[in-house]
């Protein structure tokens, strides 16, 4: 399994606050140069004046618009090199009940996070193989695995993380290019914090970091936390339907 360090420089999309805030710290305390990220550049101004290495440099992007994003990798390049390592994190979160569904709701949350990511990999993949060389890590989620109450936009997004980026590693494999997905477990950030349920084997986004940190020098395809949720969550995604809705229903207490 390879332990080398991520290739820098690494850009993080998503960066202004919870998981990609530390992460980009994480990253630049272990010596990275790291480009962020997000809609705000205040925020993301305020990220980096957390680093006293310098290392972080804030890159304001809307990852759904296209120009944007194009402008947005070359000024990277052009100031820190090509982009070796990038960790695709931008994403939103909206309950989606059955009492309060709207198609617009799906549409906003899957413009962020589907068609977010993809507008980056339709920028950085050409280059990537261009090199043969590069790093994609596209961040999903444990709600990916399987349909969750009152989050049907969310889990269905993530699931789509999941097959896009199991789509892509099977032609990158031997192109010199490595895919991974992220998936994590419940993290405390500004997102979470809206939940009203209680959220199992919560996290700090600090631990969160580390772990994909860690995870992105192996070579595991996926990158999944805290170990026990996950193992559960799997268990859970292989029941049959039959044994599968009432066991939710029963866990979450929907009627």
């Amino acid at each position: 399994m390879s332990k080398t360090r991520p290739e820098s420089p690494i850009w993080v999309t998503g960066a202004s606050q919870g998981i990609g805030e530390a992460l980009a710290l994480y990253a630049a305390r272990a010596g990275a140069e790291v480009a962020i990220s997000a809609r705000s550049e205040e925020k993301l101004e305020a990220v980096a004046a957390k680093d006293p290495s310098g290392r972080i440099h804030a890159f304001p992007c809307d990852v759904t618009d296209a120009e944007a994003v194009a402008r947005t990798v070359a000024a990277i390049e052009d100031k820190l090199g090509p982009i070796g390592t990038a960790v695709l994190n931008a994403g939103t979160h909206k309950e989606t009940p059955v009492d309060d569904f709207h198609a617009a709701d799906v549409e906003a949350i899957f413009r962020l996070n589907v068609f977010g990511t993809a507008q980056v990999l339709e920028e950085l993949m050409p280059k990537m193989v261009a090199r043969k060389s590069g790093h994609l890590a596209l961040v999903s989620s444990v709600a990916g695995y399987r349909g969750l109450p009152r989050a049907a936009a969310y889990c269905a997004s993530k699931a789509a993380v999941i097959a896009l980026a199991e789509s892509l590693k099977i032609e990158l494999d031997g192109r010199g290019v490595k895919m991974q997905v992220v998936c994590p477990g419940f993290v405390r950030t500004p997102l979470t914090d809206r939940n009203e349920f209680p959220m199992p084997y919560l996290m700090e986004p600090e631990d969160a970091a580390r772990r994909i940190w860690e995870g992105l020098k192996s070579d595991r395809f996926e990158i999944a936390f805290p170990t026990r949720f996950v193992m559960q969550l799997k268990t859970m995604k292989a029941l049959p339907p039959g044994l599968y809705f009432p066991m939710i229903r029963k866990a979450t207490g929907i009627e």
